[in-house]
């Protein structure tokens, strides 16, 4: 677990460069102090204590403003830049070297058991405000762009944008939006408006028969 911690520590003075010396960093950045709180939950969460596990969460969400649940699986070397507003759900996997940034979550949608939250791959990139829900994989070496919502599988080298997120680039090269069958939003709400109507309209000659 310690050489872990050093790890962490290391890596956020690799991506830093703010970042002044070892101790400054280990005793002041709260993404440092989530991390290394988390290890020690995840420990007792492993060894189905789970009231400390718990305990030893909340006080890192409240003390560091990042809430990472203690059965999360996290690699080596994973920096949390600023950190305010990370959420990190119970059956997500972090590979190594993955760098998040503030607001981010990787949660689930609600509509599945068991795994429910995604799987980063190693060497990844998730931007500020960035959402990622649901059970599936984001591969190595990809990077999600800021505010993206990610609600599908992403490729390993791949850079995905928008809401919901679409693949720009995997390999180095610019992958082509389909322009023109992007789902218009203001058509959708419509229409769904339209069906409510007659289902209403339906509601009400039901009632004067």
């Amino acid at each position: 677990m310690f050489k872990r911690i050093i790890e962490d520590v290391n890596a956020v003075r690799e991506r830093d460069p703010a970042a002044r010396n070892f101790w400054e960093v280990f005793f002041l950045y709260p993404g440092v102090k989530a991390i290394r709180m988390h290890r020690i939950a995840h420990f007792y969460y492993k060894h189905n204590l789970m009231f400390l596990a718990r305990f030893v969460s909340q006080r890192a969400a409240r003390i560091t403003g990042i809430e990472i649940h203690p059965g999360a699986t996290i690699g080596k070397r994973l920096v949390i830049d600023h950190g305010t507003g990370v959420v990190i759900g119970e059956t997500t996997e972090i590979g190594d070297d993955v760098l998040i940034y503030q607001g981010v979550t990787l949660g689930g949608t609600g509509k599945d058991t068991g795994k429910r939250h995604p799987t980063i791959g190693n060497n990844v990139m998730i931007s500020a405000g960035a959402k990622v829900l649901g059970p599936f994989k984001i591969g190595d070496n990809s990077r999600v762009a800021a505010g993206a919502v990610v609600l599908e599988e992403v490729p390993p080298n791949s850079t995905v944008v928008g809401v919901p997120a679409r693949v720009v680039r995997q390999d180095g090269k610019r992958v082509a939006l389909d322009q023109i069958h992007i789902p218009d939003p203001v058509k959708q709400k419509m229409d769904s408006l339209e069906s409510r109507i007659i289902e209403l309209e339906a509601l009400l000659k039901e009632k004067k028969q």
